[in-house]
């Protein structure tokens, strides 16, 4: 690619980011006038009056920011843990749930709901779920053949039917009036009670995985071309697929625990980033993080305003996910076939 289209490309989608949370921030039930958003966040409200301006900083900054920056967060550690299982398995088809994680997480979420658990100690159980779910995917493999790629994927079938399984188990057992309902809501996607806390928590191994397979790039471009050519180049294809996967296993299991189960990003995302940046993974795997962040943001900005009452952000992922997926279906088949 050349320099300056890199670099126009990475100004359009960072400004387009940047953007996009200053409009964010005053989107919601409560509309902030552009005006006082940016009177606020350039910090000249001195002048405005106590009340107005305290208003305006509990709901930017206390319910606002926390629920911006978590959007963007959890966009970008799904679309880089879709390109990183792709780019693994050789597979433009692959998304973060082949291995289970999500249905473990989802598991360990409603077990966590029906226990009575804390919300930390629901995010924890639910972030166990997803590793255990992988690991028990791995383990198959291993048992039959642990270099067969076609294991793994076998592995992942049957981690995530027994997970699945499981978590049917608990929402027949689950109380229907009040601990079904959480169920429910929280498998469909949602940011709502996202805090501060969570953001901080979930962006610092999200931050420490996007930079760790990025630096990765170029050993995946090689094993693109399969694993004996890679082995010839000193790339080693166990330890390097094997830690991917663990780094997009943990970047799934994290978000997963706190905005829930949302699709389509990891599959999505990555197709998008190869058209506009090629098939170089040292490239892919930031702009994918970046354009996640993006379509994620756009996603809760529609549940917050569609409707009076706010809509599940994996719904609406799902269904702004499919009518992408079949605009850049062409292009993308055209790359297969190539």
């Amino acid at each position: 690619m050349n320099v300056w289209r890199e670099r126009a490309l990475w100004g359009v989608a960072l400004g387009g980011l940047l953007v996009l949370v200053v409009v964010s921030l005053g989107l919601g039930r409560y509309r902030v006038p552009q005006g006082e958003l940016m009177t606020v966040l350039l910090g000249r409200d001195g002048a405005m009056p106590e009340t107005r301006r305290t208003l305006l900083h509990s709901i930017l900054f206390a319910t606002r920011l926390p629920r911006v920056a978590g959007a963007v967060v959890v966009g970008a550690a799904l679309s880089v843990s879709g390109a990183g299982f792709q780019a693994v398995f050789r597979n433009p088809l692959v998304s973060p749930g082949l291995l289970g994680v999500l249905a473990g997480a989802g598991f360990g979420a409603a077990l966590g709901i029906v226990g009575g658990a804390s919300p930390m100690g629901m995010h924890l159980l639910s972030f166990a779920g997803g590793a255990v779910a992988v690991a028990a995917a791995v383990g198959v493999a291993r048992l039959f053949d642990a270099a067969s790629m076609l294991m793994l994927v076998f592995g992942g079938l049957v981690s995530t039917a027994l997970f699945t399984a499981l978590l049917s188990l608990l929402k027949y057992v689950a109380d229907p009036d009040k601990q079904l309902p959480d169920i429910v809501f929280w498998l469909l996607g949602s940011l709502t009670q996202a805090t501060e806390a969570d953001v901080v928590v979930m962006a610092v191994p999200v931050a420490i995985g996007v930079v760790g397979l990025t630096l990765c790039g170029r050993m995946l471009d090689a094993l693109a071309m399969g694993d004996d050519e890679a082995r010839t180049l000193g790339v080693p294809v166990g330890v390097l697929r094997y830690g991917v996967i663990a780094v997009a296993t943990v970047l799934s299991a994290v978000t997963v625990s706190v905005a829930g189960m949302i699709g389509w990003i990891g599959l999505i995302v990555p197709h998008v980033a190869r058209l506009l940046a090629g098939p170089c993974n040292a490239r892919v795997l930031p702009l994918s993080a970046c354009i996640g962040g993006i379509f994620l943001l756009v996603c809760d900005d529609l549940a917050r305003c569609v409707s009076v009452e706010e809509i599940p952000i994996g719904l609406i992922a799902d269904l702004l996910g499919v009518g992408v997926f079949l605009c850049v279906l062409r292009l993308i088949r055209r790359g297969w076939v190539e």
